[in-house]
């Protein structure tokens, strides 16, 4: 069974996977950091529009090109690294741009295309574009050479399908042959009657043309003539995205948390991870409220205090002791039923998703991790603590 160390050293890249708001921009930045601190060169991608990656990483912006994260930045963090860490917010538009760019046979058909009105929308607004992208930019990188290892962030995503589906929808939606449907009318009207042409199809494509204001027919047609010859070019570079995300060189890490509505969506993504046959690492639960009464005596300890909870604050000379002793009381109730909830949930998780695969818990922290510190203290529980 491979531990988080284990991929961090041997991986070429890590997909951090799981649904929005359980830390996979915060996570993803600690894993590349720490293959930085053991002598690789390593990359982290995110998709994540909130910035928090370049907020955590010191950095005041990231574009769609690798910003390094300079050895004086880390050092006054008190990191020390005998590699590189370099990280990059991707661009959803300008990757698809590129992409035309180097497969168009000329420059001229690039620029028809890219000034198309069906590929703007196919490459910016359309669902599944940006998790597409994401993958066609980290393989893009990879190919490079330039880096041992590359850490992706995934998009927030409610369903696990939306990232792993994404190639074969978007090569769906620039199949010639699809799009060749739409541009053959008498056809349709021969095979199907001119009653459907005039009617459904044409208040469809009427409907169309008022909504975005150009059309529609004109342009999947222009979309059509224009990308021909390039469409097997996108396919086959699809397929070798998706066989390099299977290779035993790559690994999925799941990040959740351990609220009921998170385990679900968890135990969810990891069913489907499986079915695809994606190599899975191992579980990261992250924001666990620790078991207060967890030392031994603890639970004893407590009893005593409830009984005459004042005299702590008697002893210290503090007034108004009935009313805060009335408050601890019931703040530490909260926390112990929020840390009941967690165990529940985490154990919950652990029994529906078995397998040779690690598990790293981390605590709810009193503040946000938000700059290189802190995330290097993150790492004392990813990659230090036991379970």
């Amino acid at each position: 069974m491979p531990t988080l160390d284990d991929l961090v050293d041997s991986r070429k890249v890590i997909v951090c996977v799981g649904s929005g708001g359980v830390g996979k921009t915060t996570m993803s930045a600690a894993i590349a950091l720490k293959a930085a601190e053991r002598g690789r060169s390593v990359c982290v991608l995110t998709i994540d529009p909130a910035k928090r990656l370049a907020n955590a990483l010191g950095l005041t912006s990231l574009g769609n090109t690798e910003s390094r994260i300079g050895n004086d930045q880390l050092e006054s963090a008190g990191i020390r690294t005998r590699g590189q860490l370099w990280a990059m917010m991707l661009d959803t538009k300008r990757t698809w741009d590129d992409l035309v760019l180097r497969f168009a046979p000329t420059p001229a058909q690039a620029q028809r295309i890219l000034a198309n009105h069906y590929y703007q929308q196919i490459s910016s607004a359309l669902a599944g574009s940006q998790e597409f992208m994401a993958m066609e930019k980290m393989y893009e990188l990879h190919e490079s050479g330039r880096y041992d290892l590359l850490v992706l962030d995934t998009p927030p995503t409610r369903h696990a399908l939306d990232f792993l589906d994404a190639p074969t929808k978007m090569m769906g939606f620039m199949d010639e042959r699809v799009l060749n449907f739409f541009l053959t009318p008498t056809r349709i009207a021969g095979r199907f009657g001119m009653g459907l042409l005039k009617g459904s199809s044409a208040i469809m494509f009427k409907v169309l043309e008022r909504i975005t204001g150009f059309g529609v027919l004109r342009d999947i047609g222009d979309f059509v003539s224009s990308f021909s010859g390039m469409y097997e070019g996108f396919r086959d570079r699809a397929g070798r995205v998706e066989t390099f995300l299977r290779a035993d060189t790559s690994s999925f890490v799941l990040v959740t948390g351990p609220d009921p509505p998170t385990v679900a969506e968890a135990q969810f993504f990891f069913a489907r991870l499986g079915d695809y046959r994606m190599p899975f690492g191992g579980f990261i639960v992250n924001r666990v409220h620790p078991d207060a009464f967890a030392e031994p005596g603890a639970h004893e300890e407590w009893r005593r205090v409830r009984e005459r909870p004042t005299r702590i604050f008697e002893s210290l000379g503090v007034a108004g002791g009935d009313t805060l002793a009335r408050l601890m009381i019931e703040n530490v109730d909260r926390f112990q039923a929020l840390a009941e909830r967690d165990a529940s949930g985490v154990e919950r998780l652990r029994a529906t998703s078995a397998g040779p695969h690690f598990w790293r818990i981390v605590p709810a922290f009193d503040a946000d991790v938000h700059d290189l510190s802190s995330l290097a203290h993150l790492n004392k529980h990813l990659f230090e603590s036991p379970d």
